[in-house]
C-alpha cells in the first residue's frame, strides 16, 4: 500500500476494510473473535480494543503462522472456527451463514469457500468423483490445472480440533520459514477428514486488497451495491455511476440524489429529500422534504428539519437549521442554532471564528438575514427580527426590531476625474440638505414597515420652520 497507516485501516467507503471484516463476523454471534495482528499492531488494536481480542503474530511467517499463534492464544477454543482476512472487506454476512448451514448439512469437517476467479492463485484440483484432492499455487500448476476456474479464496470454516491438528503438522515452504493455511487442507484429505466446498455466487465477494488500484476496485463494488440497495428501498439516482455513498449512510424513499454528489460518514437523509449536483454532505442529518443544492456543501455535523432549503453555493458546519428555514444560495452558516423559518438572504455569513477560538450564534423564529449581512459571534438573533442589507452585527437584536449596522453613503465628486489626471465633469450643484434628506428617507422606509406607522420627519440639518 505505501502507506503509513495500517493496511485493514485503509477505508473502503467510509469504513476501515477490517471494520467491514469485523462486522460481517459479528453477525454470527461468535463466542470469541480474535483479530491476529502483526505490523502496527498497536494501531489496530487501539482502534477496535472493545470489539475484540487481540493475538501478536511477532513474525510475519504466512497464514497457516498466524492461525497457529491464534490457537495457542486461545486454548480453550472449542466448536467450528471459522477464519476470515482482515483486507478482504466485501464478503456478504449472508454468504457466512450459507457456509454455516452447508457444514452442518454435509456434516463437514472442513468447508472452504471457493470462487471462479482465475486471479485468484489456489486452484482446486478434484479427483475422478469430483472430491477435493489438494490445492496447487498457479506457479506450481501444469497448464491442464491452470485451465481450472475454481480456487480456493482463503476463507474456512473448521472444527477446532482439525485446525490445531492441522496447524501444529505445518512445515515451511521457503527460506523465509512460511507455513501455508492451503496445506491444512492438504492434511484433512489425506488424514480422511470430511472436506467439502462451497461455490461462492458473486466472486467479487472474494476480492483482497494488497494495492491502491485493488482498494479502488473494492470501493467501486461496494458503491454499486450501496447503490443497489437505496434504489431498493426506494431512493432515486439520476445516474447510479455517478455518486459516492458511504456504507454507514441512510436516506429515506422517495429521495432525490443528482449525478456527482458525495454523502460520508453517518449521515442520515430523512423521506422525500432532493440533493441536487455537486453536493458534498458529510456526517450530517437531515430530516425530511429538504433541498439541498447545486453545489452546497454540508461539513459534519449539522441538523436539518423538515423542508429546510439550502442553495447553491452555501456551506453549513455544525449547525442546526429549524423547520421551513432557507439559505437559498451564496452564505455560510457555521456553529449556529437557527429557527424556524428563517430567511438567509444572498451572502450572508454567520462568522463564527476570531482568530483564537469559534464561538455559537442563535437565529430565532422568522428572522430576516438581509444581503451581504455579517452575524460576528457570539450574538443572539431574536425571532422575528429584521437584518438590514449589509450590516455586520456585532450585539444582540431583540424580538421585532430592525438592525442597521453600515456607513451611510458619500458621493465624492471629480474623485476618478482628479485620479485620472483630467478635468472632473460639471456636476449640477446638489440641493444643500439633500443628502440628509436622502438618509432620512431610507430610515422611514425600512423603520415604518415594522412599526406600522410613519415617523415624523426631522427637517434637515439648516432647514428651520
Amino acid at each position: 500500500m505505501k502507506s503509513r497507516r495500517a493496511k485493514v485501516l485503509h477505508e473502503v467507503c467510509g469504513v476501515a476494510m477490517l471494520e467491514h471484516v469485523l462486522q460481517t463476523a459479528e453477525t454470527l454471534s461468535p463466542s470469541r473473535l480474535a483479530v491476529v495482528v502483526g505490523r502496527d499492531a498497536d494501531e489496530v488494536q487501539k482502534r477496535y480494543a472493545d470489539r475484540a481480542e487481540f493475538v501478536l503474530q511477532a513474525e510475519q511467517r504466512g497464514t497457516g503462522h498466524a492461525a497457529r499463534v491464534a490457537l495457542a492464544a486461545l486454548p480453550e477454543l472449542s466448536g467450528d472456527v471459522l477464519i476470515l482476512y482482515g483486507d478482504t472487506p466485501l464478503l456478504r454476512p449472508e454468504t457466512i451463514e450459507r457456509m454455516c448451514a452447508a457444514k452442518r448439512e454435509r456434516a463437514a469437517d472442513l468447508l472452504l469457500l471457493s470462487a471462479h476467479a482465475p486471479t485468484i492463485p489456489g486452484i482446486l484440483v478434484r479427483d475422478a468423483e469430483g472430491r477435493l484432492e489438494r490445492i496447487v499455487e498457479s506457479q506450481d500448476a501444469t497448464p491442464r490445472e491452470l485451465a481450472i476456474p475454481e480456487r480456493n479464496t482463503g476463507v474456512y470454516l473448521v472444527s477446532a480440533k482439525l485446525l490445531r491438528e492441522g496447524v501444529e503438522s505445518l512445515a515451511p515452504h521457503n527460506a523465509q520459514g512460511e507455513l501455508y493455511l492451503t496445506d491444512v487442507v492438504g492434511h484433512a484429505v489425506r488424514h480422511g477428514f470430511r472436506v467439502e466446498t462451497m461455490l461462492v455466487e458473486d466472486a467479487e465477494e472474494c476480492l483482497g486488497v494488497n494495492t491502491r488500484r485493488e482498494l479502488a476496485a473494492a470501493s467501486r463494488v461496494l458503491r454499486r451495491r450501496i447503490v443497489e440497495r437505496l434504489m431498493d428501498e426506494g431512493v432515486t439516482f439520476v445516474d447510479p455511476d455517478a455518486v459516492y455513498i458511504d456504507a454507514a449512510v441512510r436516506i429515506g424513499r422517495d429521495s432525490v440524489i443528482e449525478p456527482g454528489v458525495v454523502i460520508t460518514g453517518r449521515s442520515r437523509l430523512g423521506e422525500g429529500c432532493h440533493i441536487k449536483a455537486g453536493c458534498v454532505i458529510e456526517d450530517s442529518r437531515i430530516g425530511n422534504d429538504v433541498t439541498i443544492g447545486p453545489s452546497a456543501h454540508l461539513r459534519p455535523g449539522n441538523e436539518l428539519a423538515s423542508k429546510v432549503k439550502v442553495g447553491n453555493f452555501v456551506e453549513l458546519k455544525n449547525s442546526k437549521l429549524g423547520e421551513g428555514t432557507k439559505a437559498a444560495h451564496l452564505g455560510y452558516i457555521g456553529d449556529a442554532d437557527v429557527g424556524a423559518h428563517v430567511n438567509f438572504s444572498c451572502g450572508a455569513i454567520v462568522v463564527n471564528y476570531d482568530g483564537y477560538k469559534k464561538t455559537r450564534s442563535t437565529i430565532g423564529d422568522h428572522a430576516f438575514v438581509g444581503c451581504n449581512a455579517n452575524l460576528v459571534s457570539p450574538v443572539e438573533i431574536a425571532p422575528h427580527a429584521f437584518i438590514a442589507a449589509g450590516s455586520t452585527i456585532t450585539k444582540s437584536v431583540p424580538t421585532d426590531a430592525l438592525a442597521i449596522a453600515r456607513d451611510r453613503q458619500r458621493n465624492i465628486d471629480g474623485w476618478v476625474a482628479r485620479k485620472e489626471g483630467r478635468a472632473p465633469a460639471r456636476a449640477p450643484r446638489p440641493d444643500a440638505g439633500a443628502e440628509a434628506r436622502e438618509m432620512a428617507t431610507v430610515v422611514q422606509a425600512e423603520i415604518a414597515p415594522a412599526t406600522g406607522r410613519r415617523r415624523r420627519r426631522r427637517p434637515p440639518p439648516g432647514r428651520r420652520r
